[in-house]
């Protein structure tokens, strides 16, 4: 889940992401174009993503193309909806201790 966290930190990593969501199978090259990015740079990225199970690659021929991994992002999900239970609990009583508090 690090790997997933880590990679997610990286705002080109996050618009290659959703940019895969909204276009499936893009080649590498497709997905560097709107990116300005050169194709070493990109292919770094893409191996930061891959090694944390992000995203596969699929070689045809001479063209590699990229597709998201569910996977990790759902386990990263899970994990975050666990702590978000617990922040809004945790600000309820705030609230209503403030509210209380404010009680004459």
């Amino acid at each position: 889940m690090d790997r997933t966290f880590a990679a997610l930190a990286d705002p080109t990593r996050r618009a290659i992401l959703l940019r895969l969501e909204q276009e499936p199978g893009l080649s590498v090259s497709e997905l560097a174009r709107p990116l300005a990015q050169k194709l070493p740079g990109m292919m770094k990225h893409l191996d930061v993503l891959s090694d944390a199970g992000l995203i596969t690659r699929t070689k045809t021929g001479r063209t590699v193309s990229v597709h998201l991994a569910v996977e990790p992002m759902r386990e990263a999900m899970e994990w975050l909806k666990r702590y978000e239970r617990f922040w809004n609990a945790s600000l309820d009583r705030l609230v209503a201790f403030v509210e209380k508090e404010d009680e004459p």
